[in-house]
């Protein structure tokens, strides 16, 4: 009886039959994952693929080995089979098996036991740790602390345990479902995996609009898929994708995070922003920002955006560090501008104050949807704040502020916004441009015209000012 409660067909049999006693003769059939997809197997013996062993990592084959010789089944799976049959180094390998967290957990010492959500097993080697997965399995009749799924068709719990074909069909995308055993290294690919592969499509195992409900993150994972392996994204897998983009918005903020350094400092930024704005999904993570860009999609904060895109891929692929830090306060400056003005014309406040006023609510807002971590969140702030001293330190104070310690980000921030601004922004940038680029003798040469440059400004500020005076001065004399 087990068996048939965990068929997805004896599950669909039986919703409907309790629907049809609720409502009557006019309940429908419920959607169901296109199982026929998902349950095809293909099994590719070791001399009709590429993989080999010296291409897999040691602590992986460790982890595998023992596994096995302990009697259990054990695989590597998912994104690791897969790029190793495209010719790409894989970040990291993941491993499946039978055995459940308990049991791995008393294979290895090293291992620690992670998640609630999903349980998954960590086994660490210093600094590189293998996950290790238990099969999945089809959700039934259940506690709620193994499995949990909202209103919304959302997964909150999945620790149900099947076997490998029941994990197949719990996976994603077909080019994922891909398994490599250490038993006699064949490879098993599920749902035409194979073929979808060297078709560069990008499908989803069942019914999209049930799997993107189950987890939203898997809209993300359409997009970052298609930008990192050139892929096509399958008609019948896009076609719900604008329509429930919203659900992104219910995710936690944190795991956004995790996602966002995914999608954008993996060296596909810009083609992963094109597709994220067509698919509509960048608006539930940076709302600020689209709303920039909605307002004006030619204006500046389009170019900032563009130019931030491109930087983080160059530097990327390039093997040039990056930092979250710079690229949120690059992302954010407009939407940052905006909120000083508001606050600015609300209260009354001076532009310098509703300056920092505003960068207190631009974060706060933004860590709603992506929960940036503070260690990066104060760079960012830093970034902002020398933007306002880099018009008032032209002279003596330029020495000073070349000595911060974010002064280079700020600085690159600097000549972004002149790119997207032009007009004296981008006078400004040029004098600073030409400092940075000096030696010390021609910084004192443009310290010093700085100095009398701004001294003129001061003069000619008072020579206005004085009028003025004078005229309340004789005003007040008159009505005396």
């Amino acid at each position: 009886m087990i068996r048939f409660q965990r068929c997805p067909i004896f599950r669909r049999i039986t919703q409907f039959c309790k629907q049809l006693f609720d409502e009557g003769p006019s309940a429908k059939l419920p959607e169901e994952a296109n199982t026929d997809t998902a349950l095809s197997l293909e099994i590719v013996p070791r001399d009709g693929h590429s993989i080999s062993r010296k291409q897999i990592s040691e602590n992986a084959l460790k982890v595998l080995y023992r596994l096995h010789k302990s009697g259990y089944q054990a695989y590597l799976v998912g994104g690791g089979v897969r790029d190793l049959l495209l010719g790409l180094e894989p970040k990291d390998f993941d491993v499946v098996t039978n055995a459940t967290p308990e049991e791995i957990k008393k294979l290895f010492r090293n291992c620690r036991l992670v998640g609630r959500r999903f349980r998954l097993a960590h086994i660490v080697f210093g600094r590189d740790v293998i996950e290790v997965a238990t099969f999945r399995g089809h959700h039934g009749e259940s506690s709620e602390n193994i499995s949990k799924v909202n209103a919304a068709g959302r997964l909150l719990r999945d620790n149900v345990y099947g076997d490998i074909d029941q994990d197949a069909e719990r996976r994603d995308f077909t080019v994922n479902a891909l398994y490599y055993s250490i038993d006699d290294y064949s490879i098993r690919s599920y749902g035409g995996g194979l073929q979808d592969l060297r078709n560069r499509t990008l499908r989803l195992i069942g019914d999209p609009e049930t799997r993107y409900r189950e987890d939203p993150v898997r809209m993300l994972r359409a997009v970052r898929f298609a930008g990192k392996l050139g892929m096509q994204i399958d008609a019948h897998t896009a076609a719900p994708i604008k329509s429930l983009a919203l659900l992104l918005k219910d995710i936690p903020a944190a795991r956004m995070y995790e996602e966002v350094l995914k999608l954008f400092f993996a060296g596909k930024a810009g083609q992963n922003l094109r597709l994220m704005r067509e698919y509509h999904l960048f608006e539930p993570l940076f709302p600020l920002v689209e709303a920039q860009l909605k307002d004006n999609p030619k204006g500046p904060a389009m170019r900032m955006v563009t130019e931030v895109m491109h930087n983080t891929d160059a530097r990327i692929n390039e093997d040039k560090p990056v930092t979250p830090a710079y690229f949120f306060a690059a992302l954010l400056w407009y939407p940052l501008q905006a909120r000083a003005q508001d606050i600015a014309s609300e209260s009354g406040l001076t532009s310098y104050d509703a300056f920092y006023a505003a960068m207190g609510d631009v974060l706060e807002q933004q860590c709603q949807s992506i929960s940036i971590p503070r260690r990066f969140s104060t760079p960012a702030r830093d970034i902002w704040q020398l933007q306002l001293r880099f018009e008032r330190s032209k002279g003596g104070r330029a020495f000073k502020l070349l000595e911060h310690p974010k002064f280079r980000a700020a600085y690159d921030l600097l000549l972004m916004r002149a790119n997207a601004e032009g007009g004296n922004l981008a006078k400004l940038a040029s004098w600073w441009q030409q400092f940075v680029d000096a030696d010390d003798e021609q910084r004192q040469e443009l310290a010093s015209s700085g100095n009398k440059s701004s001294h003129r400004n001061r003069n000619a500020s008072q020579r206005r000012r004085r009028p003025r005076r004078d005229q309340a001065s004789a005003s007040t004399e008159v009505t005396d």
